[in-house]
Formats: structure tokens, sequence, C-alpha cells
């Protein structure tokens, strides 16, 4: 399924692959790997608020300016904060060690882009993950989402952070 006119791209229309969640969907699960490639699934967080943080590269000014602001939040809250990207792990490692990223836990969808997919994220004319912020609760619920407009904004903090803290 393709999506247009959802997001731009510095100005520029682009199109999503896969479906569009909503407020009330289970979250669907999908495979990542962690900085040292073991296998991470969204259900091995069954129980727990998850803030899904989804960035298209760590290697980027707002991408770390997003991923600096969870890790900083993350430590004031009961949520589990997972920074997804396709940047491989060993670049999220590095990126990490730089920055003191320590409340947050990066992963990588580069080998089948299983979160992207699930999420409906994949910007086809990229090939990367566009900017997002998803909220599941403890039951594996969507609680919020929100899709920036515009991949070279950041996310709505506080209101991702409120909906964790309600969820």
């Amino acid at each position: 399924m393709e999506r247009t006119g959802k997001i731009t791209f510095k100005g520029n229309p682009m199109t999503l692959i896969g479906p569009e969640l909503k407020v009330g969907d289970k979250a669907p699960d999908f495979t990542v790997v962690d900085t040292t490639l073991q296998p991470v699934k969204l259900s091995d967080f069954h129980g727990q608020v998850v803030i899904l943080s989804a960035v298209p590269s760590l290697d980027t000014p707002v991408c770390e300016l997003q991923t600096k602001r969870f890790n900083e939040e993350a430590s004031k809250s009961n949520a589990k904060v997972l920074t997804i990207s396709l940047d491989l792990p060993f670049a999220q490692k590095r990126f990490c060690s730089s920055f003191q990223i320590e409340n947050v836990m990066t992963l990588s969808d580069y080998k089948d882009r299983s979160f992207a997919h699930a999420f409906g994220l994949l910007i086809k004319e990229l090939g990367l993950i566009t900017r997002a912020v998803f909220v599941v609760n403890q039951e594996g619920k969507i609680v919020y989402q929100e899709i920036v407009n515009e991949v070279t904004e950041q996310p709505d903090y506080e209101k991702a952070l409120a909906a964790a803290k309600n969820a």
C-alpha cells in the first residue's frame, strides 16, 4: 500500500509504503536488531509503555536533537524509549557513545525493514524511515501517533511524553 501527500522532505511530497496506523490499533510486532546485532521485537516489551521514536538517520541534526531529547526525557519517565532508524548498528553504537545516550535503546531496521513496513513509515523515494513517534501502552495498543509532516522538522515531544505518562 502506498500513501502520497502525507509527508514532505524539504518541501517535496514523498510516498509512504505500508499501512496507516491509528490510535486504538494494536501495534504490529516487528523485529529489529540492537547495537550487538541481537534481535529485538516490540513484543519483548509487552506490559510496558513504549515510545517508538522513528528517525531517518542519527547522523543528521534533527535526528540527533530528537534522540538527545528523548534520552533526556527517558530518565524521568517510566516508558521504554526505542529509537529506530536504518543506520547500521555499528553507527548507532558510535552515536550513542559520542553523545552519552544511555536511556534510549537504539535499534536498526536495516535488515528487512520490518518496523518500517509494519508501521507504514518507509519513504519510497529515499529508502529511509520517516520521522514519527508512536506511544504503545502496556496492552500493546497505540495510544498516540505522530507522523511529522515535514521530515526535516522535530516531533511534538510534549504531546508524546504526555501520552506516555497517561498510558
